[in-house]
């Protein structure tokens, strides 16, 4: 059987490697349109800050060695031009020599990716404008910055990509801003009031972001001297375009292969409309699995994830691809990292689940051992059936696992009294006695069940705890001008406090604030709220 797939980086290379390993007999051809094949894209940034010091190791494979490997042929410098779905032929051009050839399929898997966008803007051919796609990308913006010519710099997006370069910008001593049309930056990723937390992490770390703001233009004798936004014109040495991606399918117009805003629609099977046509990767939609509705997931995992299951389908197997949970982690600037699975809340409530949230504040290892942090956890249910609808995590540690053990449950489909009391590791370096992710969990719990009445960030922000007192919890008094209450001195009615007056408790991070309102309500207290996440979250106004 011929194969021939466009597109040798994530998802090409492993259907390529796949298949063949799945049927030798195969015959696997590869057109891609770049020099380089199955390089480490989300590497790119480490690269540019150093972390990452040679430029060999931004390349997994090249296309020789591929080859050997696996069997496949690799063509590359060729662009595909055309397919012929009735035929079963694609017209490609060679770069270097300018012709084009015809190339014959039995099965054609399009795994073509996609280029980063570059807005319709005065000034981008000026020096010192860069975006980030490629190894070759990655090499000019490292080289410039160890020139010496790049001091300050502008990344024009808020996302995963702007982020990690900012951050890795910022490692190398460059002074950057980030600007993002979006009310927020990581937007659809995080809900809002976790989105803010991360834009005030990285102003502490003198990573500026701006949002709501354009990008209109570059001026510049040469090179970037200064970036226009809608609001001003900010002075810089470089302009790093992170504004998003669009899928590489405008060859595909008149091929009858359906596509939704250009990117390619599959089934559960990876198959397009078209017969012996399937499609992975960047380029192409899979299927939401909480929702059952078309998602566009242009990360390297489902790449990889999805060309496996494909390349065993073209092999015999009719495997469904489940689909994904718009998982993601990042190290961002500030010290911090974000993770995510499922539905945020924002989504939740859209998708018409009568939505509750909690958010706590847990130590990420033994508090007492070296390097011990928080994570932030803000999970994310639904009230009748009390399954986990997603999960999100910050803080400067592994993120990750919490994220993943939110996967893990959300496909399962558990609820949260499942996961309360699950057996998870253990030891000092590595987590608490009991999890973060169970900790977190046993917060919900409370929250379903009553035992904990509390005010959300995002109510808090909106003004939700307007005429509540707010008493300060903390070991010791911390809030200035607020009345404050030792914990352990509760022992009856308390001195100039009412039973049934409003009440908002408030700590560092939630728990002693929860503990002294389980007390107050055994002595009859009946008006109280905790703040979720204490001052380690919230902004709290004090009478200094």
């Amino acid at each position: 059987m011929k194969i021939l797939i466009l597109g040798g980086v994530a998802a090409g290379t492993k259907v390529a490697a796949k298949l063949l390993r799945e049927d030798r007999s195969s015959e696997v051809t590869i057109l891609t349109k770049g020099k380089d094949i199955s390089y480490a894209g989300c590497g790119l940034p480490y690269y540019v800050g150093g972390v990452i010091r040679e430029k060999s190791e931004l390349i997994v494979n090249t296309p020789e060695k591929f080859a050997r490997l696996t069997g496949a042929k690799v063509l590359t410098r060729t662009e595909a031009e055309a397919v012929d779905t009735v035929g079963h032929t694609v017209t490609a051009k060679n770069l270097d020599t300018g012709e084009s050839a015809a190339y014959s399929y039995d099965k054609l898997v399009i795994a073509t990716g996609a280029s980063p966008f570059v807005p319709p803007i005065e000034g981008l051919t000026l020096q010192n404008v860069f975006v980030m796609r490629t190894p070759d990308d990655a090499i000019a913006l490292r080289e410039a910055v160890e020139a010496g010519g790049i001091k300050r710099a502008v990344v024009a997006g808020g996302g995963f990509i702007g982020l990690e370069v900012a951050e890795n910008l910022a490692l190398q001593g460059v002074k950057v801003s980030v600007i993002d049309f979006a009310p927020h930056v990581l937007p659809n990723f995080l809900d809002p009031e976790m989105s803010e937390f991360v834009e005030n992490r990285m102003a502490e770390a003198g990573v500026m972001p701006m949002t709501g703001v354009s990008l209109e233009g570059v001026t510049g004798e040469g090179k970037v001297e200064k970036v226009q936004t809608s609001k001003r014109a900010m002075k810089a040495d470089a302009l790093v375009l992170a504004i998003g991606i669009r899928p590489n399918t405008g060859f595909l117009e008149g091929s009858g292969i359906e596509m939704f805003k250009g990117a390619i629609l599959t089934d559960r099977y990876l198959r397009t409309n078209v017969p012996d046509v399937y499609a992975a990767g960047d380029c192409a939609m899979v299927t939401n699995r909480q929702t059952g509705k078309s998602a566009w997931s242009p990360m390297g995992s489902t790449a990889n994830i999805a060309g496996r299951i494909l390349a065993q389908n073209i092999a015999g197997a009719e495997l469904a691809y489940p689909g994904v949970l718009g998982t993601g982690v990042a190290k961002l600037p500030g010290g911090i990292c974000a993770g995510r699975t499922g539905l945020t809340e924002t989504a939740a409530r859209a998708e018409g689940y009568d939505v509750v949230t909690a958010l706590s504040v847990m130590d990420d290892k033994a508090h007492y051992y070296p390097g011990a942090g928080s994570f932030i956890v803000k999970l994310t249910a639904d009230r009748s059936s009390r399954k986990l609808l997603g999960v999100q995590v910050l803080g400067p540690g592994a993120v990750d696992k919490v994220t993943d053990i939110g996967v893990a449950a959300i496909s399962l489909g558990a609820t949260a009294d499942q996961l309360a009391s699950m057996d998870f590791a253990y030891a000092p370096p590595f987590s608490t006695a009991i999890h973060p992710f169970a900790a977190a969990v046993n917060v919900l719990l409370n929250k379903l069940d009553g035992g904990m009445d509390s005010v959300t960030p995002a109510e808090f922000a909106a003004g939700g705890a307007e005429g509540r007192e707010i008493i300060d919890c903390s070991p010791a008094p911390a809030l200035e001008g607020k009345k404050y209450l030792e914990l352990t001195a509760i022992e009856g009615e308390i001195p100039g406090l009412g039973k049934d007056d409003p009440l908002l408790l408030v700590c560092a991070k939630g728990k002693r604030a929860y503990l002294t309102q389980n007390r107050m309500k055994f002595y009859g207290y009946t008006n109280t709220k905790i703040l979720e996440g204490g001052t380690t979250f919230n902004e709290i106004e004090t009478d200094e």
